[in-house]
């Protein structure tokens, strides 16, 4: 079965996390994707992860996780030719992704309104720390700097998750909006402009208190007892009785295992009365889960249907049965797929690129001679 994005192109300018990870999402899909990266200054990620070889070589395991089934290239675009040549591949692209600071290609003479006039049906995404317009439009950004511009660090307690989600989700957002925009332009016949903002999409991820922090209202909710952690007998369980019934079903067992619980505790009917008994419900099961290690509570809600977890290391959890179908081993490599499952979806067909290692085939792909390629190179337009 043919694959979603079989016939779409994609140049990929980006670099780092959020705009490889956004195009990655199409390469697993099926795309031609067309990773061009400066001759003198590789992607950074090439040269991050826990193998000094593997970063030596440009190919460290930040680069290779979400590299997979791309095209690489080389191509300085602050020259001329560089530029020429890009033109060249917008021809015949679908999509071009960039994530560099907003303005950066515009001086160059890449802006969206340059090269839609080279490919009207041309959809380009820009993906920014503080989008296209605004005070901050020309700021640079990295996703710790926007978690603690966006209050995501004040919400968490004052400390950074050990995860760049932001940038994560600012690629999932991306590839959302292409994928949209794809289709809008099979009804327009025309392609488009995509301004993608990790600030607006720290938001989002906190959207209720993003909204709530406008409407500042007193209440008595603070940190939810029955979805927080509590010390076991041996390591540490997070409950997820979230709902009035999965509380209801939580006392239930409680009580049915000889375990004291306060009577007013066992019929929640709103969230008001469960906020408003958040600090006993916090103290009651503080001192009840401490009686077993938190792997046996774990057995035990999840029979009577209530979320809970120990918690594990992420060396422990990605050895997990549940992910025997997401990870792929690519020359010898351990590397991620896709999120989701379908018939034709996401799949791994080739390994991560050497730097520049298909440069000379794409260049002669658009018509340009070995000749050519050889000036190029000597020039330093090409690595």
């Amino acid at each position: 079965m043919m694959q979603p994005y079989a016939n779409i192109k994609i140049l990929d300018l980006t670099h780092v996390l959020a705009g490889p990870f956004a195009t990655y999402q199409f390469a697993l899909l099926g795309a031609e994707v067309i990773k061009i990266e400066d001759p003198a200054n590789p992607d950074c990620a090439r040269g991050r992860g826990p193998d000094a070889m593997q970063n030596a070589e440009l190919r460290g395991l930040n680069f290779q996780v979400q590299a997979s089934n791309k095209k690489a290239m080389t191509l300085d675009l602050k020259t001329e030719e560089g530029q020429s040549i890009l033109k060249m591949l917008v021809k015949d692209a679908d999509i071009l992704v960039e994530n560099y600071r907003s303005g950066a290609l515009s001086k160059l003479g890449l802006a969206y309104s340059d090269l839609k006039k080279v490919n009207s049906k041309l959809i380009y995404c820009s993906i920014t720390g503080f989008g296209n317009n605004g005070p901050k439009a020309e700021v640079n950004a990295y996703d710790n700097v926007i978690q603690a511009t966006s209050g995501v660090i004040t919400q968490s307690g004052g400390h950074k998750p050990g995860v760049s989600f932001v940038d994560y989700a600012a690629g999932y957002n991306a590839a959302f909006a292409i994928s949209a925009a794809l289709h809008q332009l099979e009804v327009t016949g025309r392609g488009t402009h995509i301004s993608c903002s990790m600030l607006e999409v720290a938001m989002t991820l906190m959207a209720p208190e993003a909204a709530a922090a406008q409407h500042p209202i007193e209440t008595l909710r603070d940190k939810e007892p029955g979805i927080s952690s509590y010390s076991t007998k041996n390591g540490i369980l997070m409950m997820g009785a979230f709902t009035h019934s999965q509380n209801r079903r939580m006392w239930r067992c409680l009580i049915e295992l000889g375990y004291t619980v306060p009577e007013d505790l066992c019929s929640p009917t709103d969230w008001d009365s469960l906020w408003a008994a958040g600090e006993q419900i916090k103290i009651t099961l503080s001192d009840i889960l401490l009686d077993k290690n938190a792997t046996e509570w774990q057995e035990l809600f999840h029979a009577v249907g209530v979320p809970a977890e120990r918690e594990r290391t992420l060396s422990e959890a990605v050895l997990d049965p549940q992910l025997e179908n997401y990870f792929e081993q690519v020359e010898g490599v351990t590397l991620p797929k896709a999120a989701f499952h379908f018939e034709g979806g996401a799949e791994i067909t080739t390994p991560p690129p050497r730097f520049s290692e298909h440069t000379d085939e794409i260049l002669m792909g658009i018509g340009i001679s070995k000749s050519e390629i050889k000036r190029h190179r000597k020039n330093g337009v090409i690595a």
